[in-house]
């Protein structure tokens, strides 16, 4: 292997010092870049190929990769595609000989930041070294740059440290700008319509109406007329003419919430709305353009609805064309504790107290449930305890009584786990589900203060089915 040259002159200023890994399978090169870089204040480590080039990474990461091309057994770009994906900001440097400059430029292609060709300059090596680490600083600055504004403008409504929501966010900034139907699936609670919101306003639409519908909330007949408007005369009580949120919407968004809760008739309606852009309003003849950009949302398993023949799969295809998954809370706990502190803030000002923050055990407490209604149940406990507190820091007393919230215990009327042995006389099944659905009803709606609608949250179903059962089981 072809050593380099050595010009020993040092730079005039120090450059940043670094987390460097060579990876060469000549000792002498590993050795001469070792010394060279660790006068100028580096951290090198060694690897002798690729394979403990990647044992060395999963260990302790680096800021900069240098690695020869060719290698047995594993090729420095092998080595480089590895590296980038336990670290997609590590910066690659690569070493080739003059003979194979085609895998150095081929390198490049694949995501290397820079190559050496030997022999080279020691003064070369530094400063494509320096170049590379301030190359990563400037990535990073950019990841903390951004997600600063993710939390100071167009996404100041939705915390999320965790990995899976800042995937969230990434996926929201690069499908805004595009004019793509969305499909945003996930439990009760989980903030699809913030979501919804975060696209409108990094989207293009930005500047014209972001307009919301909840499909389960109103009888067939009333969404027809809410969604697409009505002539006049076209049922009784239509005294006026009115337009629907899609021409309300113009050349803005429309948020269809629950939409597994359409009838049959109003899905198809919908169909034809997405696949030909146009309209009319009920009891009208003329067809209307439809310039809006639609994004749905779901807590059902929409492709099961397909298969039970309860969701139109046509249907299915035109809203699902960009799916964001949002997780339930108990699968990012580390954003509970940022999730109570930005609703601490919230109602503090609200409601003018002093409240300040969590004391440790209060945070804990919080981060041990399992939260089923997700971060709307999060943020009603909140609410609660800084109404409740009367010092800087809600303590537990504050918090409400028993163990942190978990899903509903799959207990029954008679006290009988579900999977526990079956009475020798017989169980009454109609009347032991009965009571379970009355006792689920009435603990929903105790845990939101009476709340309706966030009764129906927590139960996963509209208002229209909560109204029922509350009818049903005498309950008010």
């Amino acid at each position: 292997m072809t050593m380099m040259t050595t010009n020993e002159t040092s730079a005039p200023n120090a450059p940043r010092s670094g987390r460097i890994l060579v990876v060469d399978d000549e000792r002498s090169m590993r050795e001469l870049l070792q010394i060279v870089l660790r006068r100028e204040g580096h951290q090198v480590r060694l690897a002798e190929d690729g394979p403990a080039a990647v044992a060395e990474l999963g260990r302790e990461p680096a800021d900069v990769l240098i690695s020869d091309i060719r290698m047995p057994g594993m090729s420095g770009v092998d080595v480089l595609r590895e590296a980038k994906r336990l670290d997609p900001d590590i910066v690659g440097i690569m070493v080739t000989a003059y003979a194979s400059t085609d895998s150095a430029v081929e390198a490049l292609r694949l995501g290397a930041y820079d190559y050496l060709t030997k022999p080279f300059d020691v003064e070369e090596l530094k400063a494509k070294v320096r170049n590379a680490l301030e190359r990563r600083t400037l990535r990073q600055e950019n990841v903390l740059l951004k997600r600063a504004l993710r939390s100071s403008s167009s996404f100041s409504n939705i915390v999320g440290r965790s990995r899976v929501m800042q995937d969230v966010f990434d996926l929201v900034e690069t499908v805004a700008p595009t004019n793509s139907t969305i499909l945003i699936m996930g439990e009760s609670g989980t903030g699809k319509e913030l979501v919804a919101r975060a696209v409108h306003t990094n989207s293009l639409r930005r500047d014209q109406p972001f307009v919301a519908l909840n499909c389960g909330a109103l009888p067939e007949a009333l969404l027809e007329s809410e969604l697409f408007g009505h002539m006049r005369g076209a049922f009784t009580g239509a005294a006026a003419t009115k337009k629907g949120l899609l021409e309300v919407a113009e050349r803005g968004t429309v948020f269809l919430d629950e939409i597994s809760e359409m009838s049959p008739m109003m899905q198809v309606k919908l169909l034809r709305v997405l696949q030909e852009r146009r309209f009319r309003r009920v009891g009208g003849n003329e067809e209307i353009d439809a310039d809006i950009r639609i994004i749905a949302a779901t807590n059902r398993d929409l492709a099961r609805a397909v298969a039970d023949g309860t969701f139109r799969e046509d249907l299915y295809y035109r809203v699902n064309v960009i799916p964001i998954h949002l997780p339930p809370l108990r699968e990012r706990r580390e954003d509970i504790a940022p999730l109570a502190e930005h609703f601490v803030a919230k109602y503090r000002e609200q409601m003018g107290k002093a409240v300040s923050g969590l004391t440790p055990e209060a945070v804990r407490w919080l981060e041990a449930g399992d939260w089923p209604g997700n971060v709307r149940q999060l943020e009603n406990v909140i609410e609660r305890a800084v109404a409740l507190e009367r010092g800087p820091l809600i303590q537990i007393a504050s918090l409400p009584a028993g163990p942190a919230p978990r899903p509903p215990s799959k207990q029954g009327a008679n006290g009988a786990l579900a999977g526990a042995a079956l009475p020798e006389a017989g169980l009454d099944l109609p009347r032991h589900l009965e009571s379970q659905e009355r006792d689920l009803v009435a603990q929903a709606l105790q845990q939101a203060g009476g709340r309706h609608d966030r009764a129906a949250r927590l139960l996963a179903i509209t208002p229209r089915q909560l109204r029922y059962l509350l009818d049903k089981h005498a309950l008010r």
